[in-house]
């Protein structure tokens, strides 16, 4: 009876310690993610689409380009990388946090699909009077852009995905995520041990990005690793990832008919995406050109934002030869990558 009280005092014990540790944790947490948010204070406007407020920066003249990020990483990518500058000089650049992602909200409630994310996109778009822009998109981004694409194809003059999951294939992220994606069990991870692991984990997702290449010094002065390991930017990340099959599955389906001028870019060494899923979906869309980048890893846009600029210019040059008329497609695909 005494050993029996005794193991139940000890369980009692670790139990309250236990829960101690996590609710220090949590705290720190919220408090690290508060500060982390005063000092990379938001850089543009704010934008409520219904009931949802987005992050995005306006900026430029010309025909509009709008930019589209991948996960742990947030709009401002665009700009580290150097594309955003270079799009700058012609053209109407909009680029926006994805909701949860950078200074953008991610209300509960919802499913945060790709086609969700869309929907929302294209209402904003609306809101800023942002007619036939080309959309822009890197990684899990490419997943919103085509779904863009596959709702309100009229209201797009083309697209530029770069390093896309386009294919369902099995992805341990997706299984590691699914535990941080789950109401109550993820939240108290993502508020207590998530972060910690993330910061452990962080310099081997770098190496992954960018691999075979260095990565930049620019992206190592301006990357923040406590924006992208905030509990809600982990919740959002590990979300999207859990969702990635089931979105490029219901996505499949419209490929065929995807009439848009598609420009697909992707490293020939990415070892997040392979570069076969880039070259299987241009086999798909009917109006569509593939450059593949020698030696170049998943984030392709900071070792080629030249070649990506170059698509957007002549998917322009194109829609304006024809008078922003009709989406009917590019006669000589190939124009897209010239010099």
């Amino acid at each position: 009876m005494f050993l029996r009280l005794s193991k139940t005092r000890s369980f009692g014990i670790a139990g309250l310690i236990g829960a101690a540790i996590l609710s220090t944790l949590a705290i720190a947490n919220y408090f690290i993610a508060r500060r982390t948010e005063r000092r990379h204070p938001s850089k543009g406007s704010f934008l409520t689409v219904e009931g949802v407020r987005l992050h995005y920066s306006d900026r430029g003249e010309g025909d509009p380009a709008v930019l589209i990020h991948g996960n742990a990483v947030t709009g401002d990518d665009w700009n580290t990388s150097g594309v955003a500058d270079r799009l700058l000089q012609t053209h109407r650049v909009i680029i926006f946090d994805r909701p949860g992602f950078g200074h953008s909200d991610r209300p509960r409630g919802h499913i945060w699909t790709p086609e969700k994310q869309a929907e929302l996109l294209h209402k904003a778009m609306r809101k800023l009077n942002i007619e036939r822009p080309i959309i822009v998109a890197h990684s899990s981004g490419t997943l919103v852009a085509l779904a863009l694409a596959a709702r309100h194809k009229a209201d797009l003059g083309g697209l530029v995905l770069v390093s896309g999951y386009y294919f369902w294939t099995l992805r341990l992220e997706v299984v590691l995520a699914a535990v941080g994606a789950l109401p109550l069990l993820g939240d108290i991870l993502n508020y207590t041990i998530s972060p910690l692991l993330g910061w452990l984990e962080m310099p081997l997702l770098k190496w992954l990005m960018f691999s075979p290449t260095q990565i930049p010094k620019r992206f190592q002065a301006e990357y923040s690793t406590a924006m992208a390991l905030r509990p809600s930017q982990i919740r959002a990340t590990s979300e999207d990832d859990v969702l990635m099959i089931p979105a490029a599955i219901a996505l499949r389906r419209s490929y065929k008919d995807m009439t848009l001028p598609v420009a697909l870019i992707a490293g020939d060494s990415d070892k997040i995406v392979f570069k076969q899923a880039s070259e299987h979906l241009a086999a798909c869309l009917p109006n569509s050109v593939l450059q593949i980048v020698k030696g170049a890893g998943h984030m392709v846009h900071y070792t080629a934002p030249l070649l990506i600029t170059e698509a957007v210019d002549n998917i322009a040059k194109d829609l304006s030869a024809i008078g922003h008329g009709k989406n009917e497609g590019i006669s000589e695909p190939a124009r897209l990558f010239q010099k």
